[in-house]
């Protein structure tokens, strides 16, 4: 079972968003949320959990996580919400550089398997990828609702429910 981890800066919005999503649209990954800046134990923000319900999707339980070495080195695929995660995982964990991409270059650039002879595992796709080689745009960024009304909140939600709709077909 392919392990994934979603990783922003707190793990309060948008890695838990995007953990309780992807189990909620599949069940043959092992999925982490983490952040890069975290506050040990904090229950995710209540924007977030009305978020997520508003698609349906619960993340109960949650507490936030930072990011540590144990789930970088299980990681298939560290899954980056904005370009300063990525710059913080190659800083901080420069062995998981190649594993590492926001959710938007994933959603457009990771091929889906074509077939079972052919595919690879999702780990091999990602490696084809040469993600320590690839320069992170702006464009790749979910803004972080933080501060924000419910209704950042829920766009955020909406627009990580998408590009995760997109990315599903490639896992």
């Amino acid at each position: 079972m392919p392990n994934v981890v979603f990783l922003c800066t707190g793990n309060a919005a948008r890695s838990v968003m995007a953990g309780a999503i992807a189990r909620a649209q599949r069940d043959d990954l092992d999925i982490v949320t983490a952040g890069t800046h975290v506050v040990e134990g904090m229950p995710m923000s209540w924007r977030t959990r009305d978020a997520l319900g508003a698609l349906g999707v619960r993340a109960d339980g949650h507490r936030s996580h930072q990011l540590r070495s144990t789930d970088v080195a299980a990681a298939d695929l560290i899954v980056a919400l904005a370009p300063e995660h990525v710059a913080y995982v190659r800083r901080v964990h420069p062995e998981a550089a190649s594993r590492t991409a926001t959710l938007k270059h994933l959603a457009r650039d990771l091929t889906p398997p074509s077939g079972a002879a052919e595919a690879g595992t999702l780990a091999d796709r990602v490696v084809a990828l040469a993600l320590a080689d690839h320069v992170v745009e702006k464009w790749e960024e979910v803004v972080d609702p933080a501060g924000g009304e419910l209704a950042d909140f829920e766009a955020c939600a909406r627009e990580i429910h998408d590009l995760l709709g997109t990315l599903a077909r490639a896992w």
